[in-house]
């Protein structure tokens, strides 16, 4: 029987968790082997590093550099190279741009043996658009590539689903979203800023990348919404936080407009409203202080008005919602017929209310 083998290239704020989830769930998802690909052998990184091993994870890296890790005392297991070609899935975890030269220079060497292949947000291009929940029907054999959407984007497009199209996919007259984005994560040292910082709307029709790319990812269910979204950064390194509004062309009241939110597994309820208090709950609760629902709505927020008009706030849960996705499509590349039973051992990382 062929050996189910995950390989994780980049080990940031996205592959660093996700290799470490992997691993602690490896039989669950019936995984038979991690490995993970680390550009550069940096002293301060030394100990993640040693840490993924110790959780089961196997290490490869450039020909080139395998005496720069010896010197920190870390040995590899595999070549960049060989890493890629024997195994079943691919998830590229790198900075953006460095997806797409590694689809020029490996992945679609590899393409005819390896099942499939995972970008992440910043790749626009890459390969389908997916987020979990939301596109999953569309899905097929042809989708060797595939582009995990960015947490903001996973956020917008759970709203839009679950309020706007839950009982008729053509409900929603228009979308408007504010992206109130942390400065950098915790684990960045750089790109901090001093004060808030308002951003550009560098999208003509759609005002931000966020709105674009979750019309596009609507576009694969064979939609074609009206969003538009705006963006800015503060001075936090907390969690993103989501204003939105959208316009329906039927009315619904706020009992209704709760039930929508609570139903789907992936919507987390709050009646906290500071990002401090909802990532202390991550932090303490979650899987590498992750949470994996697609959103966080906080209650006290929604408004309705004259009817069909939705408002609120939520949060964005810090490259949680990338997380699940990840696993998501490598479980249907792994497992097509049954990866929604497979990712159900991750149900207990899901929370209702926060």
């Amino acid at each position: 029987m062929e050996r189910k083998i995950v390989h994780v290239i980049g080990t940031g704020t996205i592959g660093e968790p996700l290799i470490g989830l992997l691993c602690d769930y490896q039989d669950q998802l019936g995984i038979d082997e991690i490995t993970f690909h680390k550009n550069s052998a940096l002293k301060h990184d030394r100990s993640k590093v040693i840490d993924l091993l110790k959780r089961g994870a196997r290490l490869a890296v450039d020909q080139e550099k395998i005496s720069d890790f010896k010197k920190l005392k870390i040995d590899s297991d595999l070549e960049t190279e060989d890493a890629i070609q024997r195994a079943s899935v691919v998830i590229d975890c790198t900075p953006k741009g460095i997806g797409h030269d590694n689809k020029a220079k490996y992945y679609k060497k590899f393409s005819k043996t390896v099942k499939g292949f995972l970008a992440q947000g910043s790749e626009d291009g890459f390969g389908k658009k997916y987020a979990r929940g939301v596109n999953d029907s569309t899905l097929n054999s042809d989708n060797k590539f595939i582009q995990i959407v960015s947490c903001n984007t996973h956020n917008i497009s759970c709203i839009t689903n679950t309020i706007a199209l839950n009982s008729n996919i053509d409900n929603l007259e228009s979308g408007n979203f504010l992206c109130v984005r942390r400065a950098n994560d915790l684990s960045q040292e750089d790109s901090f800023i001093p004060s808030p910082k308002v951003g550009i709307h560098d999208d003509d029709k759609y005002g931000t990348h966020h709105a674009r790319d979750s019309v596009s990812l609507f576009s694969t269910l064979g939609l074609d919404l009206n969003l538009f979204s705006s963006a800015m950064k503060v001075n936090s390194q907390y969690m993103h936080i989501l204003w939105f509004k959208l316009k329906l062309k039927e009315s619904i009241n706020m009992d209704d407009l709760k039930n929508r939110l609570v139903s789907n597994p992936l919507v987390a309820m709050t009646t906290k409203d500071m990002t401090s208090s909802v990532f202390s709950f991550g932090r303490d609760h979650g899987h590498y202080g992750r949470i994996l629902n697609q959103t966080v709505i906080v209650e006290q927020s929604l408004h309705l008005r004259n009817g069909n008009e939705v408002f609120g706030f939520c949060f964005t849960p810090q490259d949680g919602n990338s997380i699940l996705s990840s696993i998501a499509a490598t479980e249907w590349f792994l497992y097509p017929h049954s990866y929604e039973d497979k990712i159900q051992c991750l149900s207990n990382l899901f929370f209702n209310n926060i």
